[in-house]
């Protein structure tokens, strides 16, 4: 009876300790574990939006998800989210200075610009004048457009996550995107520092508005205001408006994920960019010019490496088969 209680005692252990038991279990062990922790963070400190923050969840989460295959996990981190975190902490430094590098802030342009597209109006000023009754008086809307805004910090990291871990070709191209429109805003923002409108009002130069994200934020006791900003206390440039890169990388999260998106969530791609156009242009952080800047930036951004991907899979497939007629 010994002998046969311990050789059944050895197959068990055996069936406990297989690969394929232990890469199950691990393939829902990580992500489990992973899911406690952010809620315990969550509960106990609320949301953190520093770009610092989310880069070290999204990695620890990759890191969740892909502890059957630890390995290429440091690989990608090395290789692929370094650097990507690096050039985006990099164009946070520079940003915060590019209207000191050459030329003074503009506040006038701007203004002129949204006249002659609306007829003598400003948006901004059209839709406080009409939604925003103060913040004794928030609404729904006021809500609403609080977390579409707030959105942009998130989504953009988390659609990289979720590409590198699913389709790894589109994450090389969409960083690449990322960097591109990044850059192209710095150059902008070098050249041409503007006033977004609710500066332009501080100066007199427009009818009065509010910088109602900051005030909504209050009232939203998950969100911590403190580690938002706490980036922007160092890095943030108030006159970096022109163009938006809200509305182009939320633009460019659309053009991303359109081919691979089912029916219902391509609705919701349709109407992402423009729920945050119109969130930018309420809350006094942009005109709308600059929005429509953003737009045309991701746009180019978006076909450049699409194209320059394109002709590159040319030239391996021509080169492929040329070695293999000579073959």
């Amino acid at each position: 009876m010994q002998a046969v209680n311990g050789s059944s005692v050895a197959s068990v252990a055996e069936r406990m300790y297989e690969p394929g038991r232990v890469r199950r279990r691990l393939s829902w062990a990580g992500p489990s574990a992973y899911g406690v922790a952010l809620s315990v963070v969550v509960i106990s400190d609320g949301v953190t939006l520093s770009r610092g923050h989310l880069l070290v969840w999204i990695v620890l989460g990759l890191l969740a998800f892909s502890l059957t295959n630890v390995r290429g996990w440091i690989r990608g981190v090395v290789l692929e989210w370094l650097p990507f975190a690096l050039i985006l902490s990099a164009y946070d430094l520079l940003r915060g200075h590019a209207d000191t590098l050459l030329f003074s802030a503009h506040v006038r342009p701007q203004i002129r610009v949204e006249e002659i597209l609306f007829f003598g109006s400003v948006p901004t000023v059209w839709l406080q004048e009409r939604l925003w009754d103060g913040s004794g008086n928030l609404h729904w809307y006021d809500y609403a457009t609080c977390v579409v805004y707030l959105s942009y910090f998130a989504a953009t990291y988390l659609v990289a996550g979720f590409l590198w871990f699913g389709a790894r070709s589109l994450f090389r191209r969409y960083v690449t995107m990322l960097v591109i429109l990044a850059l192209m805003g710095f150059a902008t923002y070098a050249l041409f520092p503007a006033a977004p409108p609710w500066l332009a009002s501080h100066y007199g130069q427009l009818d009065p508005t509010t910088r109602s994200v900051a005030v909504i934020w209050s009232e939203i006791p998950v969100v911590h205001v403190n580690t938002f900003f706490e980036e922007g206390s160092q890095y943030a440039n108030p006159v970096a408006a022109v163009p938006s890169l809200h509305a182009a990388f939320t633009l460019l999260i659309t053009l991303i994920l359109w081919r691979p998106a089912p029916p219902w969530g391509r609705l919701v791609l349709a109407v992402y960019p423009w729920a945050m156009a119109f969130a930018l242009v309420y809350t006094a952080e942009h005109y709308f010019v600059d929005i429509l800047l953003g737009w045309i930036y991701a746009l180019v951004a978006f076909w450049t490496v699409s194209r320059l991907a394109e002709l590159l899979a040319e030239r391996r497939l021509r080169r492929d088969h040329g070695g293999r007629a000579f073959a």
